[in-house]
């Protein structure tokens, strides 16, 4: 069992960063493969980013490749997402998930285990 925690959302304007992390309680978190989708109102959750469980493969959404970066402390048992040159696109709730397993996975069925979400706003 996986517990995760989202912190660091807000109201940025447009161009600016953020980095949102996702702390996970439970043992053997270095063994869950994490991933970060996000969801705008009205629209399906998508996926965003996955890594695996050593941090040494990364997978992104078109969209955010080459602004958003995945990373992983594994003796913090936290993950990472660190988002720049934001646009008012990403707006949305960020959600963590993992899943036990060591590759990197990028659809909601793939995840057993899910934060609350924390919002992010781009202003324009």
């Amino acid at each position: 069992q996986v517990q995760l925690v989202e912190s660091g959302g807000g109201l940025v304007q447009a161009g600016g960063s953020l980095r949102l992390a996702c702390a996970a309680s439970g043992r053997a978190f270095s063994n869950y493969a994490m991933g970060w989708f996000r969801q705008a109102p009205g629209k399906e959750r998508q996926f965003v980013a996955a890594i695996n469980w050593s941090g040494g493969t990364t997978y992104y959404t078109d969209s955010v490749k080459g602004r958003f970066t995945i990373s992983r402390v594994n003796t913090k048992k936290t993950v990472y997402l660190q988002m720049n040159s934001l646009k008012p696109e990403d707006t949305a709730v960020y959600y963590c998930a993992a899943r036990g397993g060591g590759s990197y996975y990028y659809t909601v069925e793939d995840y057993d285990y899910w934060g609350q979400g924390t919002q992010v706003t781009v202003s324009s």
